[in-house]
């Protein structure tokens, strides 16, 4: 494609969208942090087909990046870094120590030891690689299991991913722009070499890879869907395409299932096709509103906060599932729960009260920790930020003009 061409698209594009938030986009980003939760609380392989989550939440953020990059792109870099990285500063300020107090030793780990383990270190500072942590450590007074370091540090890969996509965006962008369709699919393809195991490339730089293969179309659908690309494909051509790259994504994970059968998070080709058939269809229908409609405003608190606080939400939600745990274990303890047919209730219904706890604490870690965002993002901090604020006007008296007449 030219560059005429391509710049003909940009100016053809869908009719500018009115200011504000994208409260549909909004609406999605939530949904998709409530499926991690849910995912890692429950580890139902079936809710990575319902919702696959780090799809949709990589195209939110390639969509922002481009209606971002009109702006000057070392700029746009070093803003979207300022906001990410003071939260992950404050949690590897809590983790690492615990971590080290758990027993710990670079130098005895064999898999971070030495000269190369230390510098490994710089990846709670900046999140260029996979930050290092034991496979078992202690907890203090032992409240949660030997593997907890892993189970809290695992899921910061997304925050490698999306550092390494916001760096390539100005180029991703650029090469969208000349060549959409190719820059689009490339990643698709890519997943294809990486996925069938054509090609193996091992360590953190394969992970890192892999990443980069199975979500980066979705990433780039963000780009289409801002730029107006994507709506000016046929609404019937782009379900029906997403549906077949969907069920071949499905074929493909059934002969190819890991230890957790059809968990496509296991299945990088099955989860590339899948996550970028169901993101194009749920862009295609993007109906951009202003406000949540009908009985969806219900929610538009949640909604708001979750956006406010989408970083700290992720960051800590894994740590305070765990915390559930020493929990429940004090109601072992109460006084109405000693007959052996109480406890047998409480083991049955224990995944329950896990769900039940952890949103409280999700809540805790938001209030502790969320203001982090606000100062990341030079505004004014705030402890709950969920749009419910006094709006108090004063009228205008004839001697004072009002602000923009």
């Amino acid at each position: 494609m030219t560059q005429d061409y391509a710049a003909g698209q940009r100016e053809a594009a869908a009719p500018p969208k009115a200011p504000g938030r994208d409260r549909y986009l909004d609406l999605l980003r939530s949904l998709a942090l409530v499926r991690v939760v849910l995912y890692h609380l429950f580890g139902w392989a079936w809710l990575t087909v319902l919702f696959p989550s780090m799809g949709v939440m990589f195209a939110l953020a390639g969509s922002l990046m481009a209606r971002s990059l009109n702006r000057p792109a070392l700029s746009v870099i070093r803003g979207r870094l300022r906001r990410l990285l003071p939260p992950l500063w404050a949690f590897g300020a809590v983790v690492l120590p615990l971590m080290f107090a758990g027993g710990w030793k670079l130098s005895e780990d064999p898999d971070h030891s030495g000269t190369w383990g230390l510098l490994e270190l710089v990846n709670y500072v900046i999140p260029i690689g996979a930050p290092p942590y034991p496979w078992e450590t202690g907890f203090p007074k032992d409240l949660l299991e030997s593997t907890w370091a892993d189970q809290a540090v695992g899921p910061l890969w997304y925050l490698r991913a999306y550092l390494w996509f916001v760096l390539l965006s100005p180029l991703l962008l650029w090469a969208f722009r000349r060549v959409p369709w190719a820059t689009l699919l490339a990643p698709l393809g890519l997943a294809a070499v990486v996925g069938t195991g054509l090609v193996t490339i091992p360590g953190e730089l394969g992970n890192a890879v892999t990443d980069f293969a199975v979500y980066g179309s979705c990433w780039v659908l963000g780009f289409a869907h801002h730029e107006g690309v994507l709506a000016k494909v046929p609404r019937y051509l782009a379900v029906s395409g997403s549906v077949l790259v969907m069920a071949f994504g499905l074929w493909w994970a059934s002969g190819h299932q890991g230890p957790d059968g059809w968990d496509l998070n296991d299945i990088p080709l099955a989860q590339a096709a899948w996550s970028f058939g169901f993101v194009v269809i749920l862009l295609q229908y993007s109906p951009s509103w202003q406000e949540l409609p009908g009985r969806l405003a219900r929610w538009d608190k949640l909604v708001t906060l979750s956006n406010n606080r989408a970083v700290t939400i992720y960051l800590w939600h894994n740590l305070l599932i765990m915390a559930t745990v020493p929990i429940i274990d004090q109601a072992y303890n109460l006084p109405f729960l000693q007959s052996d047919r109480a406890v047998a209730a409480l083991d049955a219904t224990d995944m329950l009260w896990m769900f039940v706890l952890v949103w409280p604490l999700i809540g805790v870690a938001i209030v502790a920790f969320g203001w982090i965002e606000d100062l990341a993002a030079k505004r004014r901090p705030r402890l709950w930020p969920n749009g419910a604020k006094k709006r108090r006007t004063k009228r205008p008296t004839p001697a004072t003009p009002t602000h923009g007449a």
